[in-house]
C-alpha cells in the first residue's frame, strides 16, 4: 500500500523517497516550510525530485512554527554552527552546541502527526521518514525509540493504525549514500545545507556530514 513521505529534499529522505516507491509506492510526499533559512531550496529540492521520479508533492506551510522557534535554523540573527567533517567525532560539539543551536521544538512530532493524517485520509498505511543511526545519536527525535513511540501513537490516533517506517533507520550517512547510489535515489538533486544560498555552504554540519559520508562511499566503492 502506498505510503505518505516525509520529504526535506536532503540525502536521507531522497533515499527513503526512492526505497518507499519500489516497495510500496507513494501516495503523496510532504515537505514543510517554517520559516527556516533553507526552506526555498529544501522545497525547489523536493519538488524536482517528486517531478523526477512521478510522485504527488506537497508544501505544508508552518508558519506558527516560525514564532516559536528561535533557533539558528530559523533565526536569521543567529549563525548556524560552523565544523568540518573531522569534527564530526567530537560528542561536546555535535551534542552539544551544535545540536542546541540547530533544535526545533518537537519538530518531527509534528511532522509525523500532520503526516499521518494524510496517510489516514489516503489509504497510506506508513508514513515514511528520513532517520538514520548517525544523526540518531545527537538528536533523540531521529532513533528507533522515538519511531516505535510514534508508531505506538500512532495506532492509537488514526483509523488504520498508520505506522512510522525509516528503510536507513540503522545507518550510518556514508551508508544511506551507498544505498542511494545503489537503488538510483535522486542524489544529483539533493540539498543537505542548513543556509539556503546560491550553493552549499559546506560548513554547517549538514554539509560536514554529507561531504563525510560521500567521501566515505567513494572509499567503500
Amino acid at each position: 500500500m502506498p505510503a505518505v513521505v516525509l520529504l526535506s529534499g536532503g540525502l536521507d529522505s531522497a533515499v527513503n523517497l526512492k526505497q518507499a516507491l519500489d516497495e510500496t509506492g507513494v501516495a503523496l510526499a510532504l515537505t514543510f516550510d517554517y520559516g527556516q533559512k533553507a526552506a526555498a531550496r529544501e522545497v525547489a529540492a523536493a519538488a524536482a525530485m517528486c517531478q523526477a521520479l512521478g510522485v504527488r508533492h506537497r508544501v505544508v506551510a508552518l508558519p506558527w512554527l516560525a514564532e516559536i522557534c528561535h533557533t539558528a535554523l530559523v533565526n536569521p540573527e543567529r549563525e548556524v554552527p560552523r565544523l568540518k567533517p573531522e569534527q564530526l567525532g567530537e560528542e561536546q560539539v555535535t551534542s552539544g552546541e551544535t545540536a542546541r543551536a540547530v533544535w526545533v521544538p518537537n519538530r518531527n512530532g509534528v511532522f509525523i502527526a500532520i503526516a499521518a493524517a494524510f496517510a489516514e485520509s489516503l489509504g497510506a498505511e506508513a508514513v515514511v521518514t528520513g532517520f538514520n543511526a548517525e544523526e540518531a545519536a545527537t538528536f533523540p527525535d531521529n532513533s528507533a525509540a522515538f519511531a516505535a513511540a510514534a508508531t505506538a501513537a500512532l495506532q492509537l490516533s488514526t483509523a488504520t493504525a498508520v505506522r512510522v517506517v525509516s528503510y536507513t533507520q540503522e545507518l550510518t550517512k556514508s551508508e544511506v549514500m551507498s544505498l542511494g547510489r545503489r537503488i538510483g535515489a535522486p542524489l544529483t538533486m539533493v540539498w543537505s545545507c542548513y543556509y539556503g544560498g546560491d550553493a552549499p555552504c559546506g560548513d554547517c554540519e549538514s554539509c560536514a556530514r554529507f561531504l563525510r559520508a560521500q567521501q566515505l562511499a567513494d572509499r567503500q566503492s
